[in-house]
């Protein structure tokens, strides 16, 4: 049994130059577990922060380089603030549809694999008789690894083009709205089991991928899904293409963040852990 560690989602942005000619900026995203390819309320989050705090000049529209390819950021600006960013992330696509799987101490499961910037497995709620709530967070994180695990030991996975990004990073567990004007409720549990607080911008790609291949979802159409504490991204399907051997989808997901605090490392030429450490 896996024992949950209880990590509420803590994800950090590295800002790099660009790796294109034409990219304003490139991201590179970290959690508890070490490198993501990709993440869409840090994309949201990395914006408001170049605009408000002038790392860029004023500018509707951002292009970020980031390990899953080129996302392209448009912002609402109001005197200075940014008040709403979304983002056309990379195409994303279902892998798998209708799958079973054994998981340890809650038998067969049903999932889907989907790829919105990183593969997630989905799964139902009520097949792992959780609650999608706060009371139920250690219960997410210790069945969402149960999938994970079971998951990635029954299927293989390989991007059509990036083998780095040909792995599993997580488990989507998806149930009814609780409060009004969402569609649906999404939570994540990625990584080392860390949850996200958020509807997890490149999972609700992802599933904005699947809403669409199961016909449930038509071009342009809204789709609002929320988090574990009830914040929104608002997804739609702006246009479709073809990525290596899938029919994908172009999705945009819109948000909002808000800089809450500043603060300064220093490393000094004789610090024996200047390059830090991790305990697990």
């Amino acid at each position: 049994m896996y024992e949950p560690r209880g990590h509420a989602d803590m994800y950090g942005a590295l800002i790099t130059d660009a790796a294109t000619d034409d990219g304003d900026l490139g991201a590179l995203f970290m959690h508890n577990e070490g490198w993501s390819t990709m993440c869409g309320h840090g994309i949201i989050a990395l914006v408001t922060i170049a605009l408000e705090t002038g790392i860029l000049k004023p500018k509707e529209t951002v292009k970020l380089d980031t390990p899953a390819g080129r996302v392209t950021a448009h912002a609402t600006l109001d005197d200075g603030r940014v008040r709403q960013v979304s983002f056309e992330n990379v195409p994303s696509f279902v892998h798998a549809l209708d799958r079973t799987v054994e998981v340890l101490d809650f038998g067969e499961i049903r999932y889907d694999i989907a790829f919105g910037g990183a593969y997630y497995a989905f799964v139902e709620a009520k097949d792992l008789g959780v609650a999608l709530t706060p009371h139920d967070f250690r219960a997410l994180i210790e069945r969402g690894m149960a999938v994970k695990r079971a998951v990635i030991e029954a299927s293989s996975i390989r991007h059509p083009y990036e083998d780095e990004l040909s792995f599993l990073y997580g488990t989507i567990i998806v149930g009814p709205a609780q409060s009004g004007g969402a569609h649906s409720r999404n939570v994540c549990v990625f990584a080392d089991g860390e949850v996200d607080r958020s509807p997890t911008g490149t999972g609700v790609s992802a599933r904005l991928a699947l809403e669409y291949a199961r016909g449930r979802l038509k071009k342009n159409e809204p789709f609002v899904v929320e988090s574990l504490i009830e914040t929104r991204f608002t997804g739609s399907v702006v246009d479709t293409t073809r990525f290596g051997q899938y029919e994908a989808v172009i999705p945009q997901i819109e948000g909002s963040a808000w800089i809450t605090g500043r603060s300064e490392f220093v490393i000094a030429p004789d610090d024996p852990i200047a390059e830090g450490f991790i305990l697990r």
